[in-house]
């Protein structure tokens, strides 16, 4: 009791921010207003079409094959921007270069090019009688107009995210970490994966979620380039706006739902990946 009653309140400095009721009063507001309402109407307009049509449209021959394209070539897209983004980062924060910043600012280009304007750029690379595609045609290989030429245009729009998310850890985690482990013995592979690695990987996680999920809804860049072949090279969001365009609503919302789950649950289930791995390292 005297330990307890002698016991100093602890100081607490005051907040820029109001309290917690008003800011997550408005924070579940905007929240609402952006998010929550729009999605719900998703799903009432869903609901309203009643499970036979739902199904029949939303998990049609034509749906499924735009569903495993999208997701397919956006899983993909995102493992080799993981491993080059990495890369990438790596040689902006370790080493300085002439055209460093000209660099750096190619990276957010994506950021800022009309996706569109990026996909006809890529078409017109990537085409047989392209510059690249000119030399690739002879050999079999062919980009434009496939599966090929889709992740071409996801790993062009997905690569700053994975930069971006790395490059500060990278920043913060300092050349002395690899020097303290080279004192201790240890060799360069060993320094990256058992110290760099384990630091960096929960932002390189992070990274290539943020790609991946961009470049499930990808629309713009992907169009020109896919060929939109029904069940070839269709991806999901163009056949959405098919639907749009034949005036069938019920069928847009239904693929739109499904797609809406499947990356809910792809998401939910790398974040709780990356939470459990936080606890397992804390504990």
């Amino acid at each position: 009791m005297t330990s307890i009653a002698m016991r100093k309140p602890r100081w607490r400095a005051p907040s820029v921010l109001p309290g917690f009721g008003l800011t997550f009063g408005f924070s579940l507001a905007w929240l609402s207003l952006i998010v929550l309402i729009p999605l719900s109407t998703l799903f009432l307009k869903s609901a309203g079409m009643g499970w036979h049509a739902f199904v029949e449209v939303g998990f049609s021959d034509r749906a499924m094959a735009a569903y495993r394209l999208s997701f397919g070539t956006a899983a993909a897209a995102a493992l080799v921007n993981a491993v080059f983004g990495l890369l990438v980062a790596w040689t902006l924060v370790r080493y300085d270069f002439p055209g460093k910043r000209i660099v750096s600012a190619l990276v957010d280009l994506p950021f800022a090019l009309p996706t569109a304007v990026a996909g006809i750029a890529l078409t017109s690379i990537y085409a047989p009688t392209g510059w690249v595609g000119q030399f690739l045609d002879p050999l079999g290989i062919k980009v434009a107009f496939t599966a090929t030429g889709i992740t071409v245009a996801l790993i062009f729009i997905g690569l700053p995210f994975v930069v971006r998310s790395v490059e500060p850890v990278l920043a913060d985690l300092g050349l002395d970490v690899e020097e303290a482990a080279a004192t201790l013995g240890a060799n360069r592979f060993q320094t990256f994966f058992r110290v760099i690695f384990p630091a960096i990987m929960p932002a390189l996680f992070t990274g290539a979620a943020l790609a991946f999920a961009r470049g499930v809804g990808e629309y713009g860049s992907v169009i020109f380039i896919s060929g939109n072949m029904p069940g070839r090279t269709e991806i999901a969001p163009l056949l959405i706006v098919t639907q749009l365009e034949q005036y069938a609503y019920n069928g847009a919302t239904a693929i739109a739902m499904i797609m809406m789950l499947i990356s809910f649950a792809v998401l939910f289930t790398l974040n709780a990946m990356q939470s459990a791995r936080r606890r397992r390292l804390g504990s």
